[in-house]
């Protein structure tokens, strides 16, 4: 299962589409929105995508993870608009038959997800300031504009 959502993540749902009687380890990792963000204060957050792109990427990212692991089942959903203090931005979980594969799985997903979808985070500081940011992409031009 593979989503973009404009909405609160809804986990149960995502457990549910993981689990699975062959698999014997369920792993989900949500990322939530922190207070402290090298000590500046964080009020919210905001993604924006460009949506077909981000999920055929997602897609990429796990036919690639289903090569190196015995993943049973596998679900990544990411949140865009506006993010409180938290709420999730995004979830992964990943089944397997055993706990090792299921943790490793899940732990390269996350990291290459936020390193390569064009999928990007706007910091807004509790300062009123705010800031566009992606580890690994540069953020166009036309997400970088404010209204």
């Amino acid at each position: 299962m593979i989503e973009l959502v404009t909405g609160p993540i809804d986990t149960q749902n995502v457990l549910a589409q993981v689990s699975s009687p062959e698999a014997g380890a369920v792993v989900l990792f949500l990322g939530t929105t922190r207070q402290f963000t090298s000590g500046r204060e964080t009020a919210s957050l905001d993604y924006e995508c460009y949506h077909d792109m981000a999920l055929a990427k997602l897609a990429e990212l796990e036919a690639e993870a289903r090569t190196k692991w015995p993943i049973v089942h596998c679900a990544i959903v990411h949140r865009t608009g506006h993010v409180v203090l938290g709420e999730a931005s995004v979830a992964v979980a990943v089944s397997t038959a055993h706990r090792v594969a299921a943790f490793e799985a899940g732990q390269w997903l996350i990291d290459t997800l936020k390193q390569v979808v064009p999928i990007w985070k706007k910091e807004n500081w509790s300062d009123g300031t705010s800031q566009w940011v992606h580890p690994g992409l540069e953020v166009p031009q036309e997400v970088r504009s404010e209204p």
